[in-house]
C-alpha cells in the first residue's frame, strides 16, 4: 500500500462526497455521474486491496487492518444499493456519507500501515 495511491483515494472520496452534497442541496436525484464516480472509487479500492494483501506481512495489527480493508470495499457497494433505491435527494446524500466514510477509513488504513496509529 502506498501513501500516494491512498491519498488519491482519500481525495477522490472527498470530491465525490462534495459533488453528492451539492446534488442533494440542489434537490436533484441521483445521476449517472455520481454512480460512475462511486464505481471508479470502488475499482480504486479493489486495486488498493490487492496491493495491500500482497504485502500484508508488513502490518503490525493485521486483524484491524483487514477489517478496515474489507469495510472500505463493502461501504461503496452498500451506498450504491441504498442510493439507487432512494429516488429523492437523499440518494446522493447516502452516497456522500459512504464516500466520506471511505475517505476516513482509507486514512486510518494508512495510519495502521505506517504503524502510527
Amino acid at each position: 500500500m502506498t501513501g500516494g495511491f491512498a491519498g488519491w483515494i482519500i481525495g477522490g472520496g472527498l470530491l465525490l462526497a462534495l459533488f453528492c452534497v451539492i446534488s442533494a442541496v440542489r434537490d436533484r436525484p441521483m445521476g449517472v455521474g455520481l454512480l460512475a464516480g462511486l464505481v471508479v472509487l470502488e475499482v480504486a479500492l479493489i486495486v488498493q486491496a490487492v496491493l495491500a494483501f500482497g504485502q500484508l506481512g508488513k502490518v503490525g495489527e493485521r486483524a484491524t487492518f483487514i477489517g478496515y480493508l474489507v469495510g472500505t470495499l463493502v461501504i461503496p457497494l452498500a451506498a450504491l444499493w441504498w442510493g439507487r433505491a432512494e429516488r429523492t435527494r437523499w440518494g446522493p446524500g447516502v452516497i456522500a456519507v459512504g464516500a466520506f466514510t471511505v475517505a476516513v477509513m482509507t486514512g486510518r488504513l494508512l495510519q495502521i500501515w505506517n504503524g502510527t496509529g
